[in-house]
C-alpha cells in the first residue's frame, strides 16, 4: 500500500478504508498488520474488524492460507458472499463467466455469435449462459451482486450505452444496463472490450505498472489505456480508438473504406476483417479471422506479406501513441496476436524506430498473458471496485448492525 493511502487511513480510517487494506494485499492480514498499516489502536482495529466480520465482508482465513507454525489469526475478504456475472462480447464470439468476489472464475462458457445480429439476440444468449452457470454452481439469482458486459464499440461509460458503433448494427444507444436490471437486482456495468482487457492485464499481470497500453487485434483494432493505475476513458469514453486513425500507405492510390465509413483507417488495412478481404481478393479460401491466422502461421507467402504490412501500419499507429502516452508496457491480444512473431517483429521494429528514445528506454511490448480471458477478468475487477467503495462498505456495516 502506498504512503498516500496509509496517510489517508490515519486521517479518517473508515470501515471501508480498513476493508480496502485486505483487497490491496489480496491475502490475509492479522490485527497487528491492520494496526501497522492504518495507525489505529488495538481497540479501534478490534471494533472495525468485528463490524466487517458481522457484515460478512471478512472471514477468518482458512488454515491452509496461514503461515507455518502458530501464527496469529488472519482475516481475508469473504469471496463467497455473492457472485458476479460477466460477459466479454466480441465481433464474432463471446465468453461469459461466473466469478467470486475475489474475481476468480468459477464457471465459464464460450459461444460463437455475430454482434451484428443485434442486442436482443446477443443479450438473450448471454442471459442463457448466465442461467446455465448459476444452475451449475448452485447459486440463486439473488446471490448475483453485479453484472458486467464489455462490447467491441465506443461506450458512454456513465450511461452504459454504445454510441454510433461502426460494427454493432442495431446497438446505437440501446439500454444494455436496463435489459439486465429487469432480470437481476444489482448494478450493471458496461464498458469497451479493450478497456476491460487493459484492467485485467494490468491488475493481474502488471500490478506495479501504472501506465499500460492494451492493443486488441482481432476482427477489428482497439486500444485501452491505463494511466496512473486507472482506466483512461477520456471526456466522453472515446479515448484510445487507434484503429480509426487514418494513415497513408505506400503504393496505395485508393485507400480502402473502413467499417466506420471513412477511408484509409488503420483497421481498414490491419484489422482481421481487412486481412480476410485481402486474402480473398488474392484467391485464398478464407472466411474468418481464424482462417487468416492459420494461413499466416502456415507460411503462405501472400498471407505473410499482408501480415507484415499490417504489422508496419499497426507499429506506426502504436508508435504515435507511445510518443503521446509513454506507457511502460504494451500488451497485445486478440486473434492476430497468435501469429507467432510475424506481427510482433514488425510492430516492435516500427515502434522502436519511430518513438522517442526516452519513451522506449524501459518499454516492454509483449503478448497478452491473459488473452482470451483478459476481458472477463477485467470486468470482474471493475465490478468489485464498484461493490466495495468505502461508502458501500459503510452501508453494509450499518445494515448488519441493525
Amino acid at each position: 500500500m502506498s504512503g498516500d493511502n496509509v496517510a489517508a487511513l490515519r486521517a479518517g480510517v473508515s470501515h471501508g478504508e480498513v476493508f480496502s487494506l485486505f483487497r490491496d494485499v489480496r491475502g490475509g492480514l492479522t490485527k497487528a498488520d491492520v494496526m501497522r498499516l492504518s495507525g489505529l489502536s488495538r481497540t479501534a482495529v478490534n471494533q472495525r474488524l468485528d463490524s466487517l466480520l458481522a457484515a460478512g465482508l471478512l472471514v477468518p482465513a482458512p488454515e491452509e492460507a496461514r503461515t507455518r507454525g502458530r501464527p496469529a489469526s488472519q482475516f481475508v475478504v469473504n469471496r463467497d458472499r455473492g457472485v458476479l456475472l460477466v460477459a466479454d462480447v466480441g465481433a464474432t464470439g463471446l465468453r461469459a463467466a461466473l466469478c467470486d468476489l475475489g474475481g476468480a472464475v468459477r464457471a465459464e462458457r464460450a459461444a460463437d455469435a455475430d454482434v451484428t445480429s443485434g442486442p436482443e439476440t446477443i443479450l438473450t444468449l448471454v442471459h442463457g449462459l448466465f442461467a446455465e452457470m448459476l444452475k451449475e454452481t448452485q447459486h440463486a439469482e439473488e446471490s448475483v451482486l453485479g453484472v458486467g458486459i464489455d462490447v467491441p464499440g465506443p461506450v458512454d461509460f456513465a450511461t452504459g450505452r454504445v454510441v454510433s458503433p461502426p460494427i454493432m448494427t442495431g446497438w446505437d444507444r440501446y439500454d444494455i444496463p436496463g435489459w439486465f436490471i429487469r432480470r437481476y437486482d444489482c448494478p450493471v456495468l458496461v464498458d469497451k472490450d479493450v478497456n476491460a482487457m487493459a484492467v485485467g492485464e494490468q491488475r493481474l499481470r502488471y500490478p506495479d505498472v501504472a501506465h499500460l497500453l492494451m492493443v486488441k487485434i482481432g476482427t477489428g483494432v482497439g486500444t485501452g489505456l491505463i494511466a496512473g493505475g486507472q482506466v483512461h476513458r477520456g471526456a466522453d469514453g472515446a479515448a484510445g480508438d487507434v484503429g480509426h486513425i487514418q494513415v497513408t500507405v505506400e503504393d496505395v492510390t485508393e485507400p480502402p473504406i473502413c467499417r466506420c465509413g471513412n477511408a484509409g483507417c488503420v483497421e481498414a488495412y490491419a484489422g482481421g476483417w481487412a486481412l480476410v478481404r485481402d486474402l480473398q481478393d488474392a484467391g485464398r479460401e478464407v472466411a474468418t479471422v481464424n482462417d487468416a491466422v492459420r494461413l499466416i502461421r502456415s507460411g503462405d507467402l501472400v498471407a505473410v506479406r499482408l501480415a507484415r504490412r499490417a504489422a508496419r501500419i499497426l507499429g506506426g499507429a502504436i508508435a504515435d501513441t507511445v510518443n503521446l502516452f509513454n506507457p511502460r508496457v504494451i500488451a497485445i491480444g486478440g486473434q492476430l496476436a497468435h501469429t507467432d512473431e510475424q506481427l510482433f517483429a514488425g510492430i516492435r521494429e516500427v515502434v522502436y524506430r519511430r518513438s522517442l528514445p526516452l519513451a522506449t528506454r524501459n518499454l516492454q511490448i509483449v503478448r497478452s498473458e491473459l488473452d482470451p480471458s483478459a476481458g472477463i477478468l477485467g470486468l470482474a475487477e471493475l465490478l468489485v471496485d464498484g461493490i466495495y467503495t468505502p461508502q458501500r462498505v459503510q452501508e453494509l456495516v450499518e445494515r448488519a448492525a441493525g
